[in-house]
């Protein structure tokens, strides 16, 4: 069973994160590199409100947030902190429409999900988020209505387009696992319910009303709790997903969830030849015995994770890499 993907088959795409601080630059890259599925960079060398935390945080109604030497904490009023995520975010966007207006495929962007925000934005006490049930109730609830405010934003910019959300869930392993520390570091938070961890995820995916892909590039990602939350494809980083894990992703890809594979590093390296890169992805299918003909289809090919910390040129060699292993994996099946 095969879901009605997006992207056509033998797609490579990207995580999210690059280096520089040129929007454009970086938007031109992406729609050269990975014209089937591609997305809205990224750019935290540009500073607080670039990052992840912030540049989501950046889009949470009604909760503002601020930038203390410990990382983001919630405030009592909109500061400077927070318009800065909102200029950066808007400038990303006039950019994308003026840039890339006229797509009329799948368009990838990216949030922090809601898991890995309360993980990392602090109350205004100090401790993180995740340690209020209360305060985590509300940040789902802003979040939601946050995304679908971006998500309709974009739309208006990308008329022809079919936006696909990921949500970026690097920090859930470890609030399902109780090994986020406390504010001190000398404990650890009371570990997060699957159910409830799955009931959150839900609720911004539903709120989106866009495609949900979720990435967790940590170990231990819990793939059926983010099938029930309705994620439609899942990005994970090719060299953390060991054999345990192969009934899992088994179970993922019968249910017709695509994978989003990692397979080439997202920091500089040297690369290995082409079939070399494309060896993990064919191991990985041959092992759990699907048809080499549904996994061009399934399978889109990404970097290991973001590549903010990548040089410029690696950048654009890597992306290549993706999209050349894709199209070789597509070629291959035919």
């Amino acid at each position: 069973m095969t879901s009605d993907f997006p992207w056509q088959a033998g797609t490579a795409t990207g995580v999210g994160s690059y280096p520089g601080d040129d929007p454009a630059e970086a938007l031109r890259i992406v729609l050269g590199e990975l014209p089937e599925l591609p997305h809205l960079p990224e750019l935290p060398a540009r500073g607080p409100g670039a990052d992840l935390t912030g540049r989501t945080a950046g889009l949470l109604v009604d909760m503002p947030v601020r930038v203390e030497p410990s990382g983001w904490r919630f405030s009592d009023r909109p500061g400077r902190d927070t318009l800065r995520s909102h200029d950066h975010l808007a400038r990303d966007l006039d950019v994308l429409e003026e840039v890339a207006g006229g797509h009329d495929g799948p368009f990838k962007i990216q949030v922090c999900g809601p898991w890995t925000l309360a993980a990392t934005i602090e109350l205004r006490g100090g401790d993180r988020a995740l340690k209020d049930p209360g305060a985590v109730r509300d940040l789902v609830a802003s979040l939601a209505e946050g995304v679908a405010a971006h998500v309709a934003d974009v739309r208006r910019r990308l008329p022809s387009a079919r936006v696909v959300v990921q949500l970026d869930e690097p920090g859930l392993p470890a609030a399902l696992a109780g090994t986020v520390p406390t504010a001190s570091g000398f404990s650890r938070l009371r570990a997060v319910e699957a159910p409830v961890a799955e009931d959150a995820l839900r609720q911004v995916i539903e709120a989106a009303d866009a495609y949900p892909v979720v990435h967790c590039c940590a170990r231990n990602v819990p793939y059926g709790l983010l099938r029930g939350a309705g994620a439609k494809a899942i990005s994970v980083d090719l060299g953390l997903v060991p054999k345990r894990d192969d009934d899992a992703v088994g179970e993922t890809i019968d249910a017709g969830v695509g994978l989003f594979l990692g397979a080439v590093p997202g920091a500089d390296a040297a690369l290995p030849s082409l079939q070399a890169t494309a060896a993990p992805v064919r191991e990985l299918w041959r092992r759990l015995g699907f048809p080499a003909a549904q996994l061009a289809r399934q399978v889109v090919i990404t970097p290991a994770c973001g590549m903010a910390g990548a040089s410029p040129r690696y950048v654009r060699d890597a992306l290549k890499r993706c999209r050349d292993t894709a199209r070789m994996l597509y070629e291959a099946a035919d």
